[in-house]
C-alpha cells in the first residue's frame, strides 16, 4: 500500500469555511467582496480563506453549470460498464476523450464504471454507446438508463 502524503486527508473546515463554500457553490462568479459581505467577514479574511481552501484542494476549480437542453444535448443516459479486471487505467483515458461523456465514476457493485453520457438526440446516444463504448477492448457489458428529467439539487 502506498504511503499517504496528506492529500487524501479531509481538510479541517469550520462554519465560516462551510459558508464560503456554500456561497461559491451557489455562484462561482461571486466576487470576494460579495462572499465577505454574505458571510459577514472582512474582504481580506474571505480572500485568505478562499486561497487556503483552494490550496488545500477543497475548492478545485470554478466552473459554469450548463443547461444540457439549452446547449442542444437533448438526450442523456447513465451507462454502466463491466470491465475486464485489468483494463480500468487504459479505459479511463479513452472514456475521458469521448466528448459526450460528461462524468466518469469507478464504483463497486454489479458493474465497474458509471458514465453520464449527453448527446444531441437518441440516434447520437445510440452511436456513442454501440459504436464507441461497446467496441472498446476491455468493456465486457453495458447497461443504459435513459434520463427523463434532470433535477439540480444545488
Amino acid at each position: 500500500m502506498a504511503a499517504r502524503d496528506g492529500r487524501d486527508e479531509p481538510a479541517e473546515l469550520d462554519d465560516i469555511d462551510r459558508s464560503i463554500i456554500a456561497e461559491l457553490t451557489r455562484d462561482g462568479r461571486m466576487s470576494v467582496t460579495q462572499v465577505a459581505e454574505n458571510v459577514h467577514i472582512s474582504r481580506a479574511h474571505a480572500y485568505t480563506r478562499i486561497n487556503r481552501l483552494t490550496s488545500e484542494g477543497v475548492l478545485s476549480r470554478f466552473t459554469a453549470l450548463v443547461d444540457p437542453i439549452k446547449a442542444g444535448l437533448k438526450s442523456s443516459a447513465y451507462v454502466t460498464l463491466k470491465l475486464k479486471q485489468d483494463s480500468w487505467r487504459e479505459l479511463r483515458d479513452q472514456l475521458g476523450a469521448i466528448p459526450e461523456v460528461h462524468h466518469i465514476a469507478l464504483v463497486g457493485g454489479d458493474f465497474d464504471v458509471i458514465l453520464l453520457v449527453r448527446a444531441v438526440d437518441n440516434i447520437d446516444l445510440r452511436r456513442v454507446i454501440f459504436d464507441q463504448l461497446q467496441s472498446m477492448p476491455g468493456v465486457l457489458d453495458t447497461q443504459t438508463f435513459l434520463v427523463f428529467e434532470d433535477v439540480d439539487t444545488r
